[in-house]
């Protein structure tokens, strides 16, 4: 009986030096006959090593960190792009499916964000279906317009979590830009995604890309080969051949060794 009891308060002891070791009270959770322990709090949460009591939910900062991963190019042709937007205001970037240009640039985009370089991003995509109508969507103008703007918001998931995606939304850093709602605008201090910009008229595509202002970056995005508007109404290829003779616009055309999808898509790309 006596060892027993001194078992006890040699454990009772241990616990108490315990608590006061790691900051927390000597409660009746602690003693030998509680079947349920109190987890000990985190030394150190990676800011100052403070004390942080212990939760079974993760916070969104440590859950954020998990979905910034390294960019990387994974051909020429996309190493190409990256350094194209890095030191270029405008870029334009036309190639086939699959090689990248749309995850680039909105991945560009995001960093920029993140580092503080600009403002906000803008995203544009013109409203034109693949082929065939689908007729009146209802909703606010974000919601008839996430139908076509689902490529990009895979691009912005990637790179950030969803969570936090609408959160930049709905403080206006990331904003929905209707390619018919751009003109007499002036985006100063944005990193701006023109994607499909094959589908976009000549007009469209001047209006477009003078909208840049200053402190800006603007990366226009598309296939001239997978125009959904009439034959010679797209006006990407015009545009691109004369923005050359700028010195200071990138054009960069990405071939079919730059196609990161499936082997095949690279393989029905060179015969169809």
């Amino acid at each position: 009986m006596e060892a027993s009891m001194t078992k006890r308060s040699a454990l009772k002891r241990q616990t108490r030096e315990a608590a006061r070791e790691f900051g927390v009270l000597d409660t009746p959770q602690f003693i030998e006959e509680a079947k349920v322990r109190r987890l000990p709090p985190h030394v150190g949460n990676g800011r100052g090593n403070q004390r942080q009591g212990w939760s079974p939910y993760p916070s969104n900062d440590d859950r954020d960190q998990a979905y910034l991963k390294t960019l990387k190019p994974k051909s020429d042709g996309q190493a190409e792009l990256m350094e194209a937007i890095d030191n270029h205001n405008m870029v334009l970037a036309l190639g086939p499916a699959g090689t990248g240009k749309t995850y680039l640039a909105v991945a560009k985009a995001v960093e920029a964000l993140e580092a503080g370089r600009v403002g906000r991003i803008v995203l544009s995509r013109p409203a034109v279906e693949a082929g065939e109508s689908i007729g009146f969507l209802p909703g606010d103008m974000e919601d008839k317009l996430a139908p076509y703007l689902r490529p990009l918001y895979d691009a912005l998931s990637d790179r950030l979590s969803m969570k936090r995606v609408k959160a930049l939304m709905a403080e206006g850093l990331i904003e929905i830009a209707p390619i018919g709602y751009m003109r007499g605008r002036t985006l100063n201090n944005a990193f701006v995604v023109v994607d499909e910009a094959q589908n976009c008229t000549y007009v469209q595509l001047k209006m477009l890309l003078t909208r840049l202002g200053w402190h800006s970056t603007m990366v226009v995005t598309g296939d001239p080969h997978q125009s959904d508007l009439l034959p010679g109404v797209s006006g990407l290829s015009d545009i691109s051949e004369k923005l050359k003779k700028v010195p200071d616009i990138a054009v960069v055309h990405l071939a079919e060794r730059d196609i990161v999808r499936h082997p095949l898509v690279a393989s029905m790309i060179g015969v169809l």
